[in-house]
């Protein structure tokens, strides 16, 4: 492992102890201006690293053929991209929350170590799709049709989400005993002399098995853009460290953004099609720039001044009362 990735190695584990030892150091609800602040220091550091990626592939320091500013370009591509995806991940945790209906205090708790997670399952599934588009130029038609199918998916008939029908929560009901109530902010617990999890670890375990479906759309997205493993990795986890203050600032808007899904199937159109078209288009790295940030940016417009077309599937409103735990594993 180059010097490189080590020293951003070191860079996120402390961005992660100032969001939890520092930002975050007690459980508490943000306010809205506390989440928005902390969104605008995210996203600040997210597009700043923007300049280091310039200063990093001008100095030679990353074995890359891309010339810096072109590689400056493609962080900032994905960056957008990835943030953009995050939106629609937000919909869904609301949804995962209302549904377990996790005090409020906590969310913060669970998206942390949630994403934690997620930091290591991307980088795995990162280096092994750059390592299929290297070896295989028939991924590249794979990964764009799973892109169009995705973007097919976000603008047809939502299904509704049940977190109790998810396989992965069954499969943790059935190996270990859950609490029926909170326990402060452990995930386990010891109730005579067992050690069983609290519902806030089956929130987070849903969470995680929901990032890693969002990293199987967002991770090729990114792929489209470009193949360099370094890009794809730090602007879709700087992207990804944001999430929690975003979470804070849009669960309240939910319904305010009905028309973001069709810019993010566009998006995901643009992407895949350019992933089809490998070999006979290669727009300017720019032009994928433009695309991304005009038809992101006319989605929030269009939301914010028009009514929602129709209720948001992932209402959290509109949520089934959570099922309760088999009572053999009861506690």
């Amino acid at each position: 492992m180059s010097l490189l990735w080590i020293g951003f190695s070191v860079f996120v584990l402390l961005l992660l102890f100032l969001d939890l030892f520092v930002l975050n150091k007690h459980d508490h609800v943000p306010r809205t201006r506390e989440a928005l602040g902390q969104t605008a220091l995210w996203m600040s550091i997210g597009l700043g690293f923007s300049g280091f990626v310039y200063l990093a592939y001008d100095n030679g320091w990353v074995d890359s053929p891309l010339p810096a500013h072109t590689a400056m370009i493609n962080y900032l591509t994905g960056y957008l991209v990835e943030l953009s995806l995050s939106m629609d991940n937000v919909f869904v945790i609301a949804v995962i929350f209302g549904y377990f209906q996790v005090p409020a205090k906590y969310q913060h708790r669970v998206l942390f170590w949630g994403i934690l997670g997620a930091v290591f399952f991307r980088l795995g599934m990162i280096l092994a799709g750059v390592y299929l588009l290297e070896k295989f130029d028939w991924m590249f038609y794979v990964f764009g049709l799973l892109l169009l199918y995705s973007a097919y998916k976000m603008v047809g008939k939502a299904e509704e989400i049940h977190p109790s029908d998810n396989p992965v929560i069954k499969l943790v009901k059935r190996i270990v005993p859950v609490t029926n109530e909170y326990h402060g902010h452990d995930f386990w617990v010891r109730r005579r002399h067992i050690l069983a999890a609290t519902p806030l670890f089956v929130a987070l375990v849903m969470v995680e098995t929901t990032d890693i479906i969002f990293a199987i759309d967002s991770i090729p997205a990114i792929l489209g853009i470009t193949t360099d493993s370094f890009l794809v990795f730090s602007s879709n986890i700087l992207a990804v460290l944001g999430l929690r203050a975003l979470y804070f600032v849009l669960s309240s808007m939910i319904d305010k953004f009905g028309y973001l899904k069709y810019s993010l199937a566009l998006i995901l159109t643009f992407v895949g099609v350019k992933l089809m078209l490998h070999e006979v288009w290669h727009p300017e790295e720019w032009i994928s720039l433009v695309v991304i940030f005009v038809t992101l940016a006319a989605g929030v417009i269009v939301s914010l001044m028009r009514k929602t077309p129709t209720e948001h599937p992932d209402d959290p409103t509109k949520i089934a009362a959570p099922s309760q735990v088999p009572e053999d594993h009861q506690l």
